[in-house]
């Protein structure tokens, strides 16, 4: 298992809507890292004083990972095999990528990805292997 941990943006939205995973997450093992596609995601959606606090602090105690110019390229290549197989839909694929992004982020750094989006990151998984742990 590895050492560095990256949260997709499910687990947060769960957290901040319900707490469900607050236990989960504070006794996580390992080093958390943040995925600056996930955190575009959620300050997308941040309206509350309390999510923008909460944003701020993620940013100051984790270190942000990018995806690289070779997670771009990548990206697109295994959207398109992903289309050609399964014949998802444009809007589909389109809401799959940041998915596909956090994952090959993920994946080049050797980190476990922690997500609640079961469906989306086994069917990435299934076409680029990366640890990955579902809650």
């Amino acid at each position: 298992m590895s050492n560095l941990v990256i949260f997709d943006t499910s687990v947060f939205i769960d957290h901040l809507r319900t707490g469900c995973h607050e236990e989960r997450v504070n006794s996580i093992n390992g080093l958390i890292r943040i995925s600056s596609v996930v955190l575009g995601e959620l300050w997308r959606g941040a309206t509350r004083a309390s999510e923008k606090g909460f944003l701020k602090e993620l940013e100051k105690n984790h270190p942000v990972l990018t995806p690289t110019e070779q997670n771009w390229l990548e990206s697109g290549q295994l959207l398109g095999k992903i289309h050609a197989d399964k014949g998802y839909p444009a809007n589909k694929l389109r809401d799959m990528h940041f998915d596909v992004l956090i994952a090959l982020t993920a994946r080049s750094h050797g980190a476990r990805l922690i997500t609640s989006n079961r469906a989306d990151f086994e069917t990435i998984q299934g076409y680029r292997k990366f640890e990955l742990e579902i809650w």
